[in-house]
């Protein structure tokens, strides 16, 4: 396999996952009867742009298709990010009716329409029908497509050049990065800006996050990598900040090469250097990733062995893509976890991919009342420990997977 951004030939290895469906499709009473298309989740690095990627068998269509499951509007504290993402871009770059803003990804309309509660003309690139709907729903434009050079093309002959663009957690998902990361250059006006969010290689590494894997994410990218992919396709790279999002992401400025007038931040020479320093740009630093994830997997299954000789009842809380990893590559089952609660009635009455495990709504937890409910979505643990704080009035415990077992 070949680098999908520099041609050069893939050969260090990061983690081999075995094997598992597509993390967000989610199986019905009636396709619990069929079989499920399993694709070999690989994640190989690029010595020469280290940019590190999954070795490609899914095809984007089969993973974002019509019935996609994941509406970013049902988390409370993503939504309050992202209304903070507004107010600091409309005031630091001064959006105002005159202005217009492009989100890439733009999912359930999460993100724009604190936009358009503004009154700043918008338009939304979303692929998945199920989630656009959603937003025009809430009364956005939305161009139901997958975003690339062609489509850019289109919304300028349009006359819909952005003056600021978002694209939040999607860099990784896009197979084609550098025909994606063009179509900004040329959607942006002549000083427009694009930003884009992602989960940081530094941290996945650092935190043995290796549940953030996953056939929807085509690439696992640092700063390094991006500044790279950004200047061979047209954006020059100006700032940096470092989120806590997702277990610790970047949100990533960009300018077009030709006419862009931002300064550079010092943060990006920062941030630069302190992914060198920690060896990112070296093959070893790479090497133990697969010994670390698992030991996470072994202590997870020896943990609910222990709770079903204990007579214990265990569920989990949060179906989401991040732990259809782990419980696939745990080789977990319904026999080990009774069901899965989830707030999204677009997963309730379904089963997770692979594992086959039920989703429910959160009333079954109530009634239930496991012993331990172990929290799926990890980078949320702050916020459900406050909305699952009732599980220990009947002596419930919370636990989470990674980086490390924790049972509180």
């Amino acid at each position: 396999m070949k680098c999908r951004h520099c041609a050069n030939e893939l050969k260090l290895p990061l983690v081999d996952l075995a094997s598992a469906p597509p993390s967000n499709a989610y199986l019905t009473e009636q396709s619990l009867h069929a079989p499920e298309k399993w694709f070999p989740l690989r994640v190989l690095v690029c010595e020469q742009c280290w940019l590190a990627q999954t070795e490609d068998f899914a095809q984007a269509d089969e993973l974002f298709d019509a019935d996609y499951a994941y509406f970013s509007g049902f988390s409370t504290s993503w939504l309050a990010h992202s209304e903070r993402y507004v107010t600091d871009m409309s005031t630091r770059f001064g959006l105002d009716a005159q202005s217009h803003v492009v989100e890439v990804a733009a999912n359930d309309g999460y993100l724009l329409q604190y936009v358009k509660a503004r009154g700043i003309p918008c338009t939304g690139v979303e692929p998945t029908a199920s989630t656009a709907a959603v937003a025009r729903a809430k009364g956005i434009d939305i161009v139901e497509a997958f975003f690339g050079v062609e489509l850019a093309k289109i919304l300028v002959a349009e006359g819909k050049q952005a003056d600021l663009t978002a694209a939040n957690n999607v860099l990784a998902h896009v197979p084609d990065i550098n025909d994606f990361a063009a179509g900004f250059a040329l959607l942006l006006k002549e000083r427009g800006v694009a930003t884009f969010e992602f989960p940081h290689l530094s941290k996945l590494l650092a935190e043995t996050q290796f549940d953030t894997i996953y056939h929807e994410h085509f690439s696992y990218l640092s700063l390094t990598a991006v500044q790279r992919i950004f200047a061979a396709n047209g954006l020059a790279v100006f700032d940096v900040e470092e989120l806590p999002t997702h277990g610790g992401s970047l949100r990533v400025y960009a300018q077009r090469a030709d006419t862009g007038q931002h300064a550079t931040s010092a943060r990006v020479a920062q941030v630069l250097t302190a992914e060198k320093a920690s060896g990112m740009l070296s093959t070893e630093h790479y090497r133990d990733f697969q010994v670390r994830t698992d030991r996470i997997k072994y202590e997870l299954i020896r943990f609910l062995l222990d709770a079903k000789r204990d007579g214990k009842r265990v569920a989990a809380y949060g179906a989401a893509a991040k732990g259809n990893t782990l419980l696939n590559y745990a080789g977990i089952r319904a026999d080990l976890i009774d069901f899965v609660v989830d707030r999204n009635p677009a997963k309730q009455d379904k089963y997770m991919p692979g594992s086959r495990i039920s989703i429910v709504s959160e009333e079954r937890l109530k009634q239930e009342k496991p012993d331990y409910v172990l929290i799926l979505p990890w980078n949320l643990k702050a916020e459900l420990e406050v909305q699952l704080g009732y599980v220990k009035e009947w002596g419930g415990k919370l636990v989470t997977a990674i980086p490390r077992l924790e049972i509180a």
